[in-house]
């Protein structure tokens, strides 16, 4: 029964009720709504594993997975189809079989979830814990998904990619983390469902060498100076110049640039700042 029909029903009809009536009907919908949304997130699917018990009859008990038809084996009446349901219908369900199968006169069928695989996501990449993840609602936010897999790790991007999966049709976005918790602006903190996957992909860096501490790659962050760079390798040689400094750079059409730059220019992202030795 759909949400709509279940609040006229509980609701009634307002012509020629009082008021009071009326408004306590409604009253009783709106306690109704959570118990209905909870009926929704018990509804089992392919992959989820549930135990079957038949009351004073142990024997019967069975741990099994649904199918991806929706279906699982049980003793005496072969394929049960429970995809779908709730837990109590899909345990009244059986229980119809098992009756209708003249096995019993009145069986009491229980079913329990064991294991939740029907609502999973992906998260990959520059994650701590890549993997499948299941879902315990319908839905959960992009953050709570990715602390699933333990977070970003030290080399992974502010911004991900998202593959979202809505009604067999897919769509592709991208979300700067980082700059949406910066700002608090959490709109952009979107719901994750069965079936999306989302993507870390490893941060960009830049290279330094020559005469500075510690020549290496290191993270690339916006709006980053040559100075803020030089820093990050541990500073300058007692032999470097800081007239001395140039940057490999590939320009638009892919081909590697020498570029003289100071320190309060901008780093782009993949460049190889040189550092030379001064000559006194």
């Amino acid at each position: 029964m759909n949400l709509t029909l279940r609040l006229d029903v509980l609701c009634g009809a307002i012509r020629g009720r009082s008021l009071w009536a009326v408004l306590a009907g409604c009253a009783l919908a709106l306690l109704a709504l959570p118990a209905l949304g909870a009926e929704w997130l018990d509804r089992l699917g392919p992959g989820d594993g549930v135990r079957v018990t038949v009351f004073q009859y142990p024997d019967l008990t069975t741990e099994t997975r649904i199918s991806q038809g929706g279906t699982i084996t049980f003793p005496l009446v072969g394929e049960v189809k429970i995809g779908g349901l709730t837990t109590a219908a899909a345990g009244t369900e059986i229980a119809r079989q098992l009756k209708r199968g003249k096995y019993m006169l009145n069986p009491q069928v229980t079913v329990v979830m064991t294991e939740l695989r029907s609502r999973q996501v992906s998260i990959l990449g520059q994650v701590n814990k890549p993997g499948r993840y299941a879902l315990d609602e319908m839905s959960a936010k992009l953050t709570d998904v990715l602390a699933l897999a333990g977070g970003v790790n030290e080399v992974g991007a502010d911004t991900v990619h998202i593959v979202l999966n809505r009604d067999g049709k897919t769509e592709r976005m991208e979300i700067d983390i980082g700059a949406m918790v910066r700002s608090g602006d959490l709109s952009k903190n979107i719901d994750i469902r069965n079936g999306d996957t989302i993507y870390v992909q490893r941060a960009p860096v830049f290279y330094i060498y020559g005469e500075v501490r510690r020549a290496g790659s290191y993270r690339f962050e916006k709006n980053m100076t040559v100075m803020q760079a030089i820093s990050l390798g541990g500073g300058l040689t007692e032999r470097a110049t800081e007239r001395g400094i140039n940057v490999s750079r590939r320009g638009p059409d892919g081909k590697l640039q020498k570029v003289e730059v100071g320190l309060m220019d901008r780093v782009q992202p993949d460049d190889v700042i040189h550092v030379r030795e001064g000559w006194f």
